[in-house]
């Protein structure tokens, strides 16, 4: 399938479908004789995995990974590294009532206008599940990227008009929607919870702070940084909108405010989010993304059949009423992946 192969020093193709047997993801590129061991994916697998709280899906995939290759004694041998995960909680059935339906916000229409045909049990490939793989391969770039000391962190910042007000790095995975504010996050989930006894659902803002990056990575003109950054996070599903830095609070700023000025001690600001002209400063590099409210919902909703009459919908199943606490791994799987590829495009350039 088109489209599901991602980097080009560091490469990852992604396989699998929603209902099907089983997700996964192949990583060629890999820098050989690394340590590595199931144990450290899995741990980013279960930031990840669907049933962990009363915001999100109550489907119960486990998420235990298979490395089938590309690994020999607890340390990678520079070939294709293959990880699997087994689909164990599929209720295809779900969907029969609505098969010959378009969902409102769903992929449906324009899969099958692309392809011709269409896995309508929960999307198929359009699927959050999809992102499985990703946050698997993302599990090894981010093995890479320790022994270059580069620490990737996401955390929700806004979920349903709820913002947060402080910024506390330690609790953000002690709470359930992954919030760098305590206080705002169990006003969060009040706002998911309530919305979720509607049938409805809501989005938000994360942000993701990449720190220990040299200065100097990127391939301008068109492999910006900061562009492969972006295409990163606009290929999740529910991701609508990125910036970085001061963003497009940009727009409203004087030359002489945004301008990141220097002293002998560095930049002395950060407004361009640890990126200038496409390539890294040594800054921290700083973006948010918007994510999109789940676009299954039990709200009726008109649409329109594959017959072309217009039809009354509600679509059934185990979905996120907000998506955002088990997007922030996938964010941080694919910055990892980003980043990685880079070090490794600037190793060839300077080889």
């Amino acid at each position: 399938m088109a489209g599901s192969t991602f980097g080009e020093r560091l490469k990852v193709t992604t396989f699998g479908e929603s209902h099907g047997e089983s997700v996964g993801a192949i990583v060629e590129g890999v820098t050989p004789g690394v340590e590595l061991d199931e144990a450290y994916i899995q741990a980013q697998m279960d930031r990840r995995r669907p049933g962990q709280s009363s915001v999100t899906t109550p489907r119960k995939e486990y998420d235990k990974i298979r490395i089938l290759s590309g690994l020999f004694e607890g340390r990678t041998t520079g070939t294709p590294l293959c990880i699997m995960l087994d689909n164990t909680d599929m209720r295809p059935s779900a969907y029969d009532d609505i098969k010959s339906m378009y969902r409102p916000g769903h992929a449906d229409f324009t899969y099958e206008k692309k392809y011709g045909v269409r896995d309508y049990r929960g999307s198929g490939r359009a699927s959050g599940r999809e992102t499985a793989g990703r946050v698997a391969a993302g599990a090894v770039a981010r093995k890479l990227l320790e022994h270059r000391s580069v620490k990737v962190l996401a955390y929700t910042t806004e979920i349903g008009g709820i913002r947060c007000g402080t910024f506390d790095p330690e609790g953000i995975e002690s709470n359930v929607v992954r919030a760098c504010d305590p206080a705002a996050a169990e006003r969060m989930v009040k706002r998911i919870e309530e919305l979720a006894a509607k049938g409805d659902s809501c989005g938000g803002i994360v942000e993701c702070r990449i720190s220990g990056v040299l200065a100097g990575l990127g391939e301008p003109v068109f492999d910006k940084l900061d562009a492969e950054l972006a295409r990163a996070m606009l290929s999740i599903g529910a991701v609508k909108g990125i910036e970085f830095g001061a963003g497009f609070q940009a727009a409203a700023m004087l030359g002489s405010e945004h301008n990141d000025q220097m002293d002998a001690n560095g930049f002395q600001t950060n407004h361009a989010g640890g990126v200038i002209g496409g390539i890294s400063t040594g800054a921290d590099i700083v973006f948010r993304v918007a994510v999109k409210p789940t676009s299954s919902i039990s709200v009726p909703q008109r649409t329109i059949g594959t017959d072309g009459n217009e039809r009354e919908i509600t679509t059934k199943g185990r979905h996120d009423p907000c998506i955002c606490p088990r997007i922030v791994p996938v964010i941080e799987a694919m910055a990892c992946l980003v980043i990685e590829d880079h070090y490794k495009r600037q190793a060839a350039l300077l080889d």
